[in-house]
């Protein structure tokens, strides 16, 4: 029997208090930070790599970037 396989893994992308940025991934364990979203990006790129193996891979990595501000009303 085949053991079927997400074709993608969405990340929430947020920044990070301390400052850069900051992803975890939704339904697994998986999370890395980075100075700025390019490092980001080939952090989150490694870690699915080292979370998975081959075979199980997800096809797409989906980052969902949220943004919080305030306002004054």
């Amino acid at each position: 029997m085949t053991k079927s396989r997400d074709t993608e893994i969405i990340f929430i992308v947020e920044e990070s208090p301390e400052g850069g940025y900051e992803a975890r991934a939704l339904n697994y364990s998986i999370f890395t930070e980075a100075d700025t979203f390019e490092e980001l990006k080939g952090m989150i790129h490694d870690a699915v790599s080292c979370h998975f193996k081959t075979e199980d891979r997800p096809h797409l990595i989906r980052l969902h970037q949220v943004k919080e501000e305030l306002m004054a009303v």
